[in-house]
Order: structure tokens, then C-alpha cells, then sequence
């Protein structure tokens, strides 16, 4: 799978599997996340300290995977995200976005890379391009990107039907950790006040044609959030992953050790 064809699945009404990379940084590991169900993972940038020489072996290296890269930026920032596709990202997603300034800049950048200024303003703001032949040029090269935006607060579960108006979106992010604090209720995933903001951001951006990512990191969460309508799975990290593997690995060898 590539990134034009991720969206295709979803625009379909689809659904697609992934997770995050926090911790992963060898090469290596690529391939080996090309065979357990996976087609996409989200490599985070924002919490985790990465090099962009290190980002780019790592990007390329997913390369002849199958899985689709996305980079999870620091900020909703054009810099970064022309920083992370040039790195060999089909895939950015933007965190903590508020505004629709923010989200034009991060689409615009997405989209219609390398274009700048003044001529992708016009784009975003009244769908007016340089040229035929440059529309068609960009359109092809940028085929891949997708663009996620992250709506993780309050103000912007508010402003979220403004947001979806921008057109280029293919993805909004809720970050349960950051919207539960914003309601009030830190980590209480099951609060009426978080689930009904979930709710409310799912059935809004849907209604746009919109598919939405609630990264949850257990079974039981991650379920009921497809059960409620959410088509980019986006399930665990890579260090929850490998910690619970072992764990469980090592209390039944432990067990089995004790009934010798």
C-alpha cells in the first residue's frame, strides 16, 4: 500500500490499520513491521528526539515495505512539514491544531510542496493556481501526502467545523491525552465529558466525509472506538507493544518455572 492508495481505502469507506513508533529507530526494524497487519504507522517526531539524518534512513527504509510512513511534526508548522517529506514521509500529521490558519498552512504544505507564499495562499484561499500544467504537476508529485490533522483541545473541538472546511484534509488525530486534560478529566477515558468530545469530533468530520484517528493504547479502548465509528485505527506504540509482550512472556515462564 501507498499513501494514494491508503486514501482511496478510506474515501471508499475502508478502514486501515497502524500504530506509533515512538521508540523504534533502527533501520532494521522496517521490514520486520511490514508482516504483522500493519498498513500504515505514525513515527513520532513530537515527543520523541529524532535526527532528520536518522528520520531519513529510517523513511527509507520503509520504502520497499509496503507500510505507509506518516511523521507525526513537533508543531503544525509548513517547515517541518516539507522537512519530513523530503525525508521520504507519504504522510504528516499535524498535532494540536486550533485555527484554521494553522491547518491552511500545514495542508498548503502537504499538497502543493514546494510551492510557497503568496502563490499557495491563493490556492487555499480561493482554489486559484499558477497554471494549469503547475496544478498538474503538484497534484502528481504530492499524489502520496497525507495530511492529518490534530484536533486535541476544546477550542478546537469548537472550531472543528470551521477546520473541516479546508479542503485537503485526509485524517483528524484526537490525542486522548491531551483532549482529556483539556475537558477537565486527565487519562479518564471513560468520562462522559472525553467520550462525548470523541464522540462529537467523530460524527462531525465523518459528516464531511472525514475519517477520524483516536489513538488508544489497550484492546478495550481501541475497540470501542471502532465500534463507534472510527476507520484510521490507530492502536498502541511500539514500546507498549515489546513491553507487553515480554511481560506476558516472562510471568508464563515464571509460572511454568514455580510448577517444576
Amino acid at each position: 500500500m501507498n499513501g494514494a492508495e491508503l486514501k482511496a481505502t478510506l474515501k471508499a469507506g475502508g478502514r486501515v490499520y497502524g500504530t506509533m513508533i515512538t521508540h523504534g529507530r533502527d533501520a532494521r526494524w522496517a521490514p520486520v513491521l511490514s508482516g504483522i497487519g500493519l498498513d500504515y504507522v505514525v513515527i513520532d517526531t513530537e515527543h520523541s528526539p529524532r535526527s532528520r539524518a536518522e528520520l531519513g534512513d529510517y523513511l527509507t527504509a520503509f520504502s520497499s515495505t509496503g507500510v505507509v510512513p506518516i511523521i507525526r511534526i513537533p508543531i503544525p508548522d509548513s517547515h517541518y512539514v516539507t522537512m519530513a517529506l523530503d525525508a521520504g514521509a507519504q504522510g504528516v500529521l499535524a498535532p494540536y491544531c486550533e485555527t484554521v490558519a494553522e491547518v491552511k498552512e500545514v495542508v498548503a504544505a502537504v499538497k502543493w510542496r514546494p510551492l510557497k507564499g503568496e502563490a499557495v495562499r491563493n490556492i487555499m484561499d480561493s482554489g486559484k493556481h499558477v497554471s494549469p500544467a503547475a496544478r498538474t504537476y503538484l497534484e502528481e508529485r504530492n499524489k502520496n501526502n497525507i495530511a492529518i490533522i490534530g484536533i486535541e483541545s476544546v477550542a478546537a473541538v469548537r472550531n472543528l467545523e470551521s477546520i473541516l472546511q479546508v479542503p485537503g484534509i485526509d485524517g483528524i488525530f484526537v490525542g486522548p491525552n491531551d483532549l482529556s486534560i483539556s475537558v477537565g478529566y486527565p487519562d479518564q477515558y471513560e468520562r462522559p465529558e472525553y467520550r462525548d468530545a470523541v464522540k462529537r469530533i467523530i460524527a462531525t468530520s465523518e459528516a464531511h466525509g472525514v475519517p477520524v484517528l483516536v489513538h488508544q493504547q489497550d484492546m478495550e479502548l481501541s475497540t470501542y472506538w471502532v465500534q463507534q465509528g472510527v476507520r484510521f485505527v490507530l492502536h498502541t506504540t511500539d514500546r507498549r507493544t515489546l513491553a507487553e509482550a515480554y511481560r506476558r512472556d516472562m510471568a508464563q515462564l515464571r509460572e511454568v518455572a514455580r510448577g517444576q
